[in-house]
């Protein structure tokens, strides 16, 4: 069974968990992000709440820390599955966490995948593409197919 890593921005969590509940019938297992873990126990989604180091310069260190076991999680699955929903008006958001987690996936080769269209209008248009990723086009379904075909 592979394990996928799911990565995207906390304001995505929800649908990462609700993701993440969708392919264990479809024979997958994956690893989500800490704090997505955290608020589908406590129920709060509110990604402000989660992130303090945006009130506190003092509290950098949660997020480094939170970034270094994500890459370790990417580095642990099979493939990296990246949510990207609407986010600020921008279509299909990948920001700059996500782009350095799909980044150690390329780097150690591990399949990509997105689960909505690429974000034509991103900033980092041209290193997405490059990285070569799988779009599902909104379909998880597609994924254990698709993992199947790129690893054989």
């Amino acid at each position: 069974m592979p394990i996928i890593t799911i990565c995207s921005s906390a304001n995505f969590y929800k649908k990462v968990n609700d993701v993440a509940d969708q392919l264990k019938p479809l024979g997958i297992d994956s690893i989500v992000p800490l704090t997505a873990t955290k608020m589908k126990a406590s129920g709060d989604y509110d990604a402000s709440h989660h992130r303090t180091w945006l009130e506190n310069d003092n509290d950098y260190d949660k997020k480094a820390a939170l970034m270094r076991t994500h890459f370790d999680e990417v580095a642990k699955g099979d493939a990296v599955l990246v949510i990207n929903e609407e986010k600020h008006g921008v279509a299909n958001y990948i920001g700059g966490n996500v782009l350095m987690e799909m980044a150690i996936a390329f780097y150690l080769k591990k399949p990509i995948f997105i689960l909505n269209e690429i974000p034509e209008a991103s900033s980092f248009l041209e290193e997405i593409k490059g990285m070569m990723p799988t779009v599902l086009h909104g379909d998880v379904t597609r994924l254990p197919a698709l993992y199947k075909e790129l690893t054989r």
